[in-house]
């Protein structure tokens, strides 16, 4: 019964707010319209004035009503800077205050108890943190203070805290707009606008979020930093943790700004895409291609046969490529450019400072002003009984496995339905081996659209690999010498036999063993980093793997950039890293290719698209190169040409999609691409022709139909 007694008079202050148009008395001009007389009654009774507006202000605060910053400047107008800011000071965190009381009594409780599951985190964010957040909306007044007076009440941060804080948060900003308003109060001529004290009042105006921001931001650090001991200088501008992709081009591009920086590495430099990932599964991918065309010369007008051919030859071709891109990222090169590179584990020591256990023998303390972590990931290995007992490799451990090995392995079972276990499955078929890939999802690349998933699906089997979707892996035994996995499908257990095992089941950031934890760096699956990079210590950065949400080369190289221009010059200009147009390929044949949304993603995001396909069987290059399958789709915003997304499943897919995302990052859409001239014939035409269906279903057909009558008269 209270709570409608208190809603209904509520209601009932508010209509006769805005019916009996009160605010036009709390507006700038009808304050300055009763100026004279408010300062004569100021003058006469000055207490009665004051006590006057305070109960005012804080009626207008307390009930939500909009006119709080104009009563702000005339507070200035008409008791002056020191009088007002006293007044408004108290008289707005009261009514701040019975704003927050109000909506706590008559709301928090049903919130709580309808969404409460869903408020757990924001409610232990708030007793953990409540002060220190409710102080930044205050000073960076980023939401309207009414609306952060209602919404405070739901939480349960403490009247008192509520309070205190807001008086405190709420007075730099009072004080900005009080002196504002004794500034406006002089004005008695047109020439008052342009005076110095009005000016330079505003300009503070402007400036002030900024400012707050600042001050917050100094604040905050001086919260996290307070139990480390900050040291006095520094032996470099930035260490760089991990030589692979995203450390590689942090250490490159500190060097050519002329900072001071060190790289540490433990292991091969290159990181895992030259040593174990993209790079040699490639270099394999193209070895087993070629074996393919020689199983189906006949489509090019030769004989077909069996390709005779050496494992060993085609692992030491692998590890030449290899040994052929290692000088691109060798401790020499970089060296050579300016880095200083220490073979070693590193530790993190404090916000700043970095042992190092040298390779060799002996360490060294480094100290930075900021500092990159780019340590990569490693594969995940899932905890399947009997794994270890049968012995399992990794994309980390094959090729140095298989390099000795005259033969494929004859019965080859792959873990994983995703990119990695998609390629290697489809590679090693093709040189030989009988594989089985087992994947407990519905289909395989179960990110892609269903259809791509087929065409996927239908290739690997075409090369024979026995593709096991939906099914479960349990367990694997060792009976005498043979080994065995256990899988569980539609209730029944399967029972394989292998020579080897490959788990190919997704890769997991490092996080352990370079001190995250002694710092109390938060971590869950990545680094836990802002929008800038940032981590819990500002001047310390994630970048690659490490950070996710992409386990790309390409994003771990684009993140760097972001996190080393904003480690050695975010106190000028931060930047934040843009995800908003991020491509991948699956190497298997044909290639799958994709940037932004596709359809399954448009569905789940609830994004009306408008879906253009174009077949790439209809290609006349493709028809030449005996590789006319596959296609282009494009998601468009509907009746625009403006790209959201596109997949490309086809010979050299990867390549082709390279146009669509320069198109997507610079706001290019499908008319451009469809006026740019392509070579004739290549299968970058496709591009084209996928833009071309697109234009001739938006065709103007009544425009047309005109034209067509106009050619008609004209043959008369």
């Amino acid at each position: 019964m209270k709570k409608y007694l208190i809603i209904g008079l509520l209601v009932v202050v508010v209509v006769a707010y805005w019916f009996f148009d009160i605010d036009r008395y709390l507006s700038l001009e009808g304050i300055k319209a009763a100026q004279a007389q408010l300062h004569s009654w100021r003058s006469g009774s000055p207490l009665l004035a004051g006590l006057s507006f305070f109960v005012l202000y804080i009626a207008v605060t307390a009930l939500s009503l909009p006119g709080a910053a104009v009563l702000t400047l005339a507070g200035g107008a008409f008791f002056g800077l020191f009088w007002g800011l006293v007044i408004i000071s108290f008289a707005s965190t009261i009514g701040a205050t019975l704003a927050f009381l109000v909506a706590r009594f008559i709301l928090r409780d049903s919130v709580q108890s309808r969404f409460g599951d869903r408020l757990q985190t924001i409610n232990k964010g708030m007793e953990k943190e409540g002060a220190f957040y409710l102080f930044t909306l205050r000073l960076v007044p980023i939401f309207p203070f009414f609306l952060i007076n209602l919404l405070m009440g739901l939480t349960p941060i403490s009247t008192q805290t509520f309070y205190w804080v807001s008086q405190v948060g709420m007075l730099a900003g009072t004080i900005v707009y009080v002196n504002a308003g004794t500034q406006l109060a002089q004005i008695d001529r047109l020439s008052g606008i342009l005076s110095p004290g009005l000016m330079i009042s505003f300009a503070v105006l402007g400036l002030f979020p900024l400012l707050g921001k600042k001050i917050v931001g100094w604040l905050k650090n001086r919260q996290v930093y307070a139990k480390w001991s900050r040291p006095a200088t520094f032996d470099r501008n930035l260490i760089v943790i991990g030589g692979g992709a995203a450390g590689l081009v942090s250490a490159y591009i500190s060097a050519a700004v002329k900072a001071k920086v060190t790289l540490i590495e433990a292991g091969k430099m290159g990181g895992d895409c030259l040593n174990y990932g993209c790079l040699p599964s490639k270099a394999l991918i193209k070895s087993a291609k070629i074996a393919h065309h020689i199983r189906h010369g006949d489509d090019y007008g030769l004989e077909a046969g069996e390709p005779s051919f050496s494992f060993r030859k085609v692992m030491a071709r692998v590890h030449r490529v290899i040994a052929t891109v290692q000088p691109h990222d060798s401790i020499e090169r970089y060296t050579s450019l300016g880095v200083e590179v220490l073979a070693g584990y590193a530790r993190l020591v404090d916000p700043w400072t970095v042992e190092v256990s040298l390779n060799d023998g002996g360490s060294r303390r480094l100290t930075s002003r900021a500092i990159v972590i780019a340590a990569g990931a490693r594969p995940f290995v899932p905890p399947l009984p009997g794994l270890d007992d049968v012995g399992y490799l990794t994309s980390d451990t094959l090729w140095s496995t298989f390099a000795d090995l005259d033969a494929a392995p004859r019965r080859l079972v792959v873990l994983g339905g995703g990119p990695i276990g998609c390629e290697l499955s489809q590679a090693y078929a093709r040189l030989g081996s009988e594989v089985w890939q087992i994947e407990m999802a519905a289909r395989i690349l179960i990110r892609e659209d269903v259809e791509v998933s087929a065409v996927a699906e239908a290739s690997l089997a075409q090369d024979g690999v026995h593709v096991l979707t939906g099914h479960k892996a349990l367990r694997c035994e060792k009976v005498g010498e043979g080994k065995f996995i256990i899988a569980l499908h539609e209730g029944r257990e399967i029972r394989l036999e292998f020579d080897a095992l490959i788990c190919a089941v997704g890769r997991s950031a490092r996080l352990q063993g370079y001190g995250l934890e002694e710092l109390g760096i938060p971590t869950e699956r990545t680094v836990m980093a802002n929008e800038y990079l940032q981590t819990l210590y500002p001047n310390i950065f994630a970048a690659g793997d490490v950070a996710g949400p992409y386990q790309f080369t390409h994003t771990a190289a684009h993140q760097a950039w972001y996190a080393t221009v904003n480690a050695l010059f975010g106190e000028f200009k931060k930047f934040r890293v843009d995800y908003s147009v991020i491509p991948w390929t699956t190497f298997i044949d044909p290639e799958v290719a994709r940037v932004g949304l596709n359809e399954q993603e448009a569905r789940e995001r609830n994004i009306a698209v408008e879906v253009t396909r174009y077949g790439i069987d209809d290609l006349d290059r493709a028809i030449a190169d005996s590789a006319a399958h596959g296609f282009v789709k494009v998601l468009t915003v509907p009746g625009k040409d403006r790209i959201l997304g596109v997949t490309i499943v086809g010979e050299h897919g990867g390549d082709l999609l390279a146009e669509f995302v320069l198109a997507m990052k610079h706001g290019l859409g499908l008319n451009k691409i469809l006026s740019t001239i392509h070579t004739y014939p290549t299968l970058s035409e496709a591009n084209k022709y996928a833009a071309g269906e697109w234009k001739r279903a938006h065709a103007p057909h009544r425009l047309l139909a005109w034209l067509e009558k106009y050619h008609n008269w004209k043959r008369r």
